[in-house]
């Protein structure tokens, strides 16, 4: 159990930040369904725009420290992979 003031502080602070890191990881989800969707469905012009579009939030998440370079480089490299890949 936290002691001291400082302890019961930081109890705080991590609470609100999980929050806004769950959140932020929820956006980015989004728009990689949104990719997934469009590559699913056989649109090769929707997945290209939803691929534009889930490429910065994927920046964005690195940039803010939900996720790790080479994680959000993986997922845009597969993605990137498999629009190239539809005929």
């Amino acid at each position: 159990m936290a002691n001291t003031p400082q302890a019961k502080k930081r109890i705080r602070r991590n609470a609100r930040r999980a929050e806004i890191n769950h959140s932020r990881i929820g956006r980015i989800r989004t728009f990689i369904k949104a990719v997934e969707s469009a590559l699913a469905s056989g649109d090769k012009g929707a997945a290209t725009d939803a691929l534009k579009k889930a490429q910065p939030e994927l920046a964005r998440g690195v940039a803010r420290g939900v996720l790790h370079k080479n994680t959000a480089s993986r997922k845009f490299s597969r993605l990137t992979k498999r629009l190239s890949q539809m005929a």
